[in-house]
């Protein structure tokens, strides 16, 4: 069984070394503690949070999470984080066993993000039976239910944890349609532009 050091495990998670203390304490990640009192944690349950662990082929019982926030700053805050340790802790109470934990920096507006990508895959694959996220929105910003149909037809249940949009939530709302008005704006000036060069050329 390989140990790895906290700093090790911190970076292969992509996380803070004081998320991983405080998953430690609430049993997300539980630690091993050498003699001296240094936090050691197991690779196999390291890979399992990594969601590097492939199960068989039409595992119905095997759970994905997904985590994702619409901005660099956000992950950086430790929101990101956060989120993961929630799906984590809340699968833990359901007993689930989750082998794949994806988690995305994106607008919810868009609808090419590469680890959803990698998670429908894995539904048309019969490697997956449930997905996890924290709220219908985190999988898109419209039509969810679409999404939500194409994982079911696959015969993948999708399970949100919580029915209202926290603050958050609310204010990557503004971030994102902010976001599609600048794309709308930038599309309408560059169209107006050739067409003012074309009148040029005439």
């Amino acid at each position: 069984m390989k140990l790895l050091s906290l700093n090790e495990t911190a970076k292969l998670l992509n996380v803070h070394k004081n998320t991983l203390r405080v998953w430690d304490e609430k049993g997300t990640l539980k630690a091993i503690r050498t003699k001296g009192g240094h936090r050691r944690y197991r690779e196999d349950d390291v890979n399992i949070v990594m969601g590097e662990l492939t199960p068989v082929s039409g595992d119905s019982n095997a759970v994905a999470i997904y985590c994702r926030v619409s901005s660099g700053e956000q992950k950086e805050k430790g929101d990101l984080d956060r989120q993961k340790g929630r799906l984590l802790d809340y699968c833990r109470e359901k007993k689930y066993r989750v082998e794949y934990v994806f988690e995305e920096v994106g607008s919810g507006l868009n609808d090419n993000r590469s680890k959803l990508m990698q998670m429908m895959k894995l539904a048309e694959t019969h490697k997956i039976g449930k997905v996890v996220i924290e709220h219908k929105d985190r999988l898109i910003r419209f039509n969810k239910n679409i999404l939500i149909k194409y994982f079911t037809s696959h015969n993948v249940s999708v399970e949100w944890i919580s029915e209202t949009l926290s603050q958050s939530f609310e204010n990557e709302l503004v971030e994102d349609m902010l976001s599609l008005l600048a794309s709308f704006s930038s599309k309408i000036y560059g169209k107006r532009s050739a067409e003012n060069r074309r009148n040029k050329k005439k």
